[in-house]
């Protein structure tokens, strides 16, 4: 194509859409205007600018060290983060959108760092160390490509021409290297609609078969009955021992889906668009009302913020694109929005809800990822179908169970309460990287006083330690979860990938019960003491209740221990000895049990997990050797 051909191709209603996915989405609200809401939009835009404004303040300007010079230098981490390039894409963006000249700036040089992180075999290392991990070569491929699709007309020809030319490189690596079994699926995943871009802006029709060809093998990655996308384990078609495939919510929202729905778009691939629109319908019963996802049981739960996933980039395209063939996919991309911007403070997105209260630094790693997705949705704007948030959530609306056998997994609903009951045991890959299993309660929301359990590690362990933060202090676990300690051996339900659940819906009660095993991180049962216990989880409208239970004699200290998601400030009570009160903006909550409760630590202070991200109070009940049950209650008023 020629460059001023291509030029104006990228200005046409200033999205820079080809025609065929132009016209598909078109005709997906059938209206020549927008009609979807205007305070999305400049809710999207206002919360773009915010975040390249905070990425500028951490930028390093020095022409004269190109080691430096454009660099994100975050204000969390010890290392560098080198996909800070793909900010490239969100700064041109601004740049065009306001003609600031701050913003070319820093997208050029921002981009022109990559050369510190650039390999002889065409790809980007994701650290300083020549040796670390290329596969995320894709996501930075795929920024300069949209860069270069909608914004080239900012560049001069000189260095429009070397970002072609190192495009060129990086596609070749992409093209030789990544199959459907390459690594993680989100690889291959995002590389079907990568490799259609770049085929497209580098006029290569070998790059747009292979992507066709990817496209036609992902949609084998789809589970039975409810479509979600697998492939998130080592290796990516691992089967668990109870046989269920490897899933992620954060990576499929905020990464997979993306990218298949915008090629199925551009391609009109009817046969992925029917299993698209499935398996986004089935992953939208995990968002919870407030746009929280509910990622307590993936098995790359160990970057699971609230939000979403710490270096994916935001399911605003894909739930968005979308909502013409469920409108509450539309309601989904906006109230994500909502609480990225909640989580933003001095222009970068923070890792969770409570890093603020907690003090913790954000990793600009977040901010500069998130930002792609944005800018993707404003540069599609005026042929999105309509968005806007009259269609309620499912969460929102649900009353009953809902059970994923893919998951060994129970989402439930009564009155306001909304949980998640997992027995999932599949790992990302062999090690001690636990996300909620053993039949935990992996989530507890009230729709008035919003998050009240969410699941962390078992452990707490930087499996990426490139792409998570240490977490501070001591490593607690969030799991609520039976315990005992023998011979300083930890045990507990939480390490039981054997456990089994039943569940029923009667007489306006839920009921769900889990018999689990406490073992250690070795898969070994505690012995010479109670091993064996139900956990038993009834929800009526106005009451929620956890009552633990074994027939074994208890000889070593066990407890069960409920941590209650709470962020430093909310006044906490103890009125008697068997109930503690936590006072939230919008009720109160009160825990209540038959044996005495007790609060680990000092009661006013707070314990923090990077898993999901939130502080919590850490309530333990003891059993005590006459009584081998253990009932908690948890109301709101």
């Amino acid at each position: 194509m020629e460059r001023k051909a291509f030029i104006q191709l990228s200005t046409i209603g200033g999205i820079g859409l080809t025609l065929p996915m132009a016209s598909w989405l078109n005709s997906c609200s059938h209206k020549t205007e927008p009609t979807h809401s205007i305070e999305f939009k400049k809710l999207a835009f206002d919360l773009l600018k915010d975040w390249c404004d905070g990425m500028i303040r951490v930028q390093v300007l020095d022409p004269s060290d190109t080691k430096v010079h454009g660099m994100l230098k975050c204000p969390a981490c010890d290392v560098v983060h080198a996909r800070s390039m793909d900010a490239v894409y969100p700064f041109l963006h601004m740049a065009k959108a306001t003609g600031e000249k701050k913003y070319l700036e820093a997208g050029i040089a921002a981009f022109e760092w990559e050369r510190n992180v650039s390999l002889p075999d065409g790809s980007w290392s994701n650290g300083l160390d020549p040796k670390s991990w290329n596969g995320t070569t894709i996501f930075g491929a795929i920024a300069l490509a949209e860069a270069l699709h909608y914004y080239s007309d900012l560049l001069d020809d000189v260095r429009h021409e070397r970002w072609k030319d190192r495009l060129g490189q990086a596609a070749e690596f992409i093209y030789g290297k990544f199959t459907i079994s390459f690594t993680n699926i989100n690889y291959p995943a995002t590389a079907v609609y990568g490799l259609n871009l770049i085929g497209r802006v580098l006029n290569n029709d070998s790059y747009i078969k292979r992507s066709k060809e990817l496209a036609e093998e992902v949609k084998a990655y789809f589970t039975e009955p409810n479509c979600l996308l697998f492939g998130e384990g080592k290796p990516s078609d691992k089967r668990s021992a109870k046989g269920l495939p490897a899933v992620d919510l954060g990576y499929n929202v905020e990464e997979s889906l993306n990218s298949l729905v915008m090629y199925a778009l551009h391609v009109n691939d009817e046969e992925l668009l029917k299993l698209i629109t499935k398996s986004l319908n089935s992953h939208l019963e995990f968002m919870l009302p407030d746009g929280g996802w509910d990622n307590s049981w993936g098995t790359r739960q160990f970057k699971w913020s609230y939000w979403g996933s710490r270096t994916t980039d935001g399911c605003q395209p894909a739930f968005g694109m979308m909502a013409h063939k469920n409108p509450a996919l539309g309601t989904a991309a906006v109230r994500s929005t909502e609480l990225l911007r909640r989580c933003t403070a001095d222009g970068l997105l923070h890792g969770g809800i409570h890093y603020l209260s907690h003090g913790i630094k954000p990793c600009v790693h977040h901010t500069f990822s998130h930002s792609k997705n944005l800018a993707v949705m404003l540069d599609h704007w005026d042929h999105l179908p309509e968005i806007n948030t009259t269609a309620p959530l499912p969460r929102t609306t649900a009353d009953g169970i809902k059970y994923f056998a893919e998951l060994d997994t129970n989402l439930f609903a009564r009155g306001d309460w909304r949980g998640t009951v997992t027995a999932y045991d599949a790992i990302y890959k062999d090690g001690h990287y636990r996300q909620a299993t053993g039949g935990a309660l992996s989530v507890l929301y009230h729709n008035r006083v919003g998050l009240l359990c969410a699941a962390s590690m078992a452990i707490y362990k930087l499996v990426e330690p490139y792409n998570q933060q240490p977490n501070p202090g001591e490593d607690f676990a969030f799991t609520p979860r039976v315990e005992t300690f023998k011979d300083d051996v930890w045990y507990s339900n939480i390490f039981d990938r054997r456990a089994t659940m039943t569940s029923g819906d009667t007489e306006g009660e839920i009921r769900l019960n889990a018999k689990a095993q406490l073992k250690n991180t070795e898969n070994e049962a505690v012995t010479e003491t109670a091993s064996d216990f139900e956990l038993n989880y009834t929800c009526s409208k106005d009451v929620m209740r956890i009552t633990t239970k074994t027939a074994q004699p208890i000889k070593e200290k066990t407890a069960f221990v409920l941590p209650i998601i709470s962020p430093t400030g909310e006044k906490v009570l103890q009125p008697n000895p068997n109930e503690i009160t936590v006072q939230k903006s919008e009720g109160l909550v009160s825990i209540k049990a038959n044996v005495p409760l007790t609060i680990k630590g000092i009661p006013r202070e707070r314990t923090f997990n990077m898993v999901p991200g939130a502080e919590a109070i850490p309530i333990m009940a003891f059993f005590e050797e006459t009584t081998k049950e253990v009932e908690i209650s948890i109301e709101v008023s």
